[in-house]
């Protein structure tokens, strides 16, 4: 899981741009790492995946291209898919996870949900 944010623990403050970063970039590897190998052990074909000065791309020929980029002076991450479109995340601290406040959803309960239908099996990122 990543680090909790800030040394105050205040409930839903900001988070500090080195905290964000920090969160960030953990979220992405893990995210990056964690995708790579269900796609290989999927032998899904044809996929590239790359993460590069805080973009996620992942690309599945047919099936669309995912792109989970940094937004620094937001605090958020952005997702844009090809089934559900554009997403905002914000780092919940309560929840330690990155979610969507329009609709409650997490970021990675989404793209698990989105490749799940795509594939027939979900990889595990959380």
């Amino acid at each position: 899981a990543p680090p909790a944010a800030g040394a105050s623990g205040g409930g839903d403050a900001p988070l500090g741009e080195a905290d964000y970063h920090a969160i960030a970039d953990e979220t992405l590897e893990g995210m990056c790492e964690t995708l790579e190998d269900f796609l290989e052990g999927m032998d899904v074909e044809g996929y590239d995946i790359s993460l590069a000065m805080g973009v996620l791309t992942l690309t599945l020929g047919e099936k669309g291209t995912y792109v989970v980029n940094k937004q620094t002076p937001n605090r958020q991450l952005w997702l844009s898919s090809p089934v559900s479109g554009p997403s905002r995340f914000d780092w919940s601290p309560a929840e330690r996870q990155w979610v969507y406040t329009h609709t409650g959803r997490r970021l990675h309960e989404m793209l698990a949900h989105e490749l799940e239908a795509a594939y027939g099996r979900a990889p595990d990122l959380e």
